[in-house]
């Protein structure tokens, strides 16, 4: 009897060791608190461990692992294995995913993001590009339009943008600059302190963020049809431990993607958009609405020039700038 048991016990103690070495647990940088721009991931994690019985996790973090700007630097060492980071807070680090956030692409739903975005995602240059930093690019965060909240008197026309200063990355950037505006990038947590202090009178955002970091408890003015592009921010993982999964465990998370995406769009129209209008009314901010021409006279300053200094800048570093441009270009065209 005491070596059946000793065999029972020797078999319980190596089953537990063999569960172990199976379990996969997987650190996910994120920033900021949970909101509608995390949604996607918090749902992949859910979903990860319910077709792995446990065994694969994804261990969220907001801010704990590392700065929303260096996420993409800690992936490139194996700090973490996913991350979700912005392009436009270092463009010379993913050059060829600023495609996506040219002004005025004519992008009108989250849908039409997603699509555009894996199309670009799927691109050879796009992954060798961030095969650089052993990043994956597994999803994007898609977001619709921004549009500037801000403090102070409200602006009439676009001409009252001349030298106000604006937190605006990216593409938005440089579109926001031909009509006069600054702009400055910062990262979305330092939005709130930098209008509390003056370093700026607008904020360039979605409407999630807007209500999450806060530019609404202080602003004054919101405008609703500027709609000059949108920022995009992919959630990459680190190539080689995506590679070091098991068959299942790999099929369990990018098997999960679609419905991820799907849950994210989900929430973000039934939640965000639809507190988006009472929270401006609770705070008596007043609406600005540009006329048709001027939209159209914004589009005109900024689209064009901004798409040849695009191409032309990374034509030169050797990605094929023409074909990224034609590739997103043509499939909003053609309603894709």
């Amino acid at each position: 009897m005491r070596k059946y048991l000793n065999r029972v016990a020797v078999a319980a103690l190596s089953f537990a060791f063999v569960s172990e070495a199976m379990a996969t647990e997987w650190n996910v940088s994120l920033w900021g608190k949970r909101r509608a721009f995390t949604e996607h991931v918090e749902k992949l994690a859910e979903l990860v461990s319910e077709k792995t019985n446990g065994e694969f996790t994804l261990k969220i973090s907001y801010g704990g692992l590392s700065k929303n700007k260096e996420n993409l630097d800690g992936i490139s060492i194996g700090a973490f294995e996913m991350a979700q980071f912005c392009a436009g807070y270092h463009r010379d680090k993913n050059p060829s995913i600023t495609v996506l956030e040219l002004p005025f692409l004519g992008v009108e739903t989250l849908e039409q993001e997603i699509a555009l975005s894996m199309a670009v995602y799927q691109h050879p240059a796009v992954k060798k590009d961030l095969a650089r930093w052993d990043a994956t690019l597994l999803m994007p965060s898609p977001l619709p339009q921004y549009n500037l909240v801000g403090v102070g008197e409200a602006p009439k026309s676009l001409a009252d943008f001349e030298g106000l200063s604006v937190r605006a990355t990216g593409g938005i950037g440089k579109a926001m600059a031909t009509v006069g505006a600054v702009p400055t990038s910062m990262s979305a947590s330092e939005v709130r302190q930098a209008m509390d202090s003056g370093i700026v009178k607008a904020v360039s955002f979605a409407p999630h963020a807007h209500m999450s970091f806060g530019t609404i408890e202080n602003g004054k003015w919101w405008t609703t049809n500027l709609n000059p592009g949108t920022v995009n921010c992919p959630v990459v993982v680190n190539t080689p431990a995506l590679e070091d999964l098991s068959d299942a465990h790999r099929e369990a998370l990018l098997g999960s993607v679609d419905e991820a995406l799907e849950y994210y769009v989900t929430q973000y129209e039934s939640k965000t958009m639809e507190a988006w209008g009472p929270a401006l009314d609770e705070r008596g901010i007043e609406r600005v609405t540009f006329s048709d021409e001027e939209i159209a006279a914004f589009k005109e300053a900024a689209a064009a020039p901004a798409a040849a200094a695009w191409i032309e800048e990374n034509t030169a570093r050797r990605l094929p700038a023409q074909e990224l441009y034609d590739l997103v270009t043509g499939m909003v065209a053609n309603g894709s």
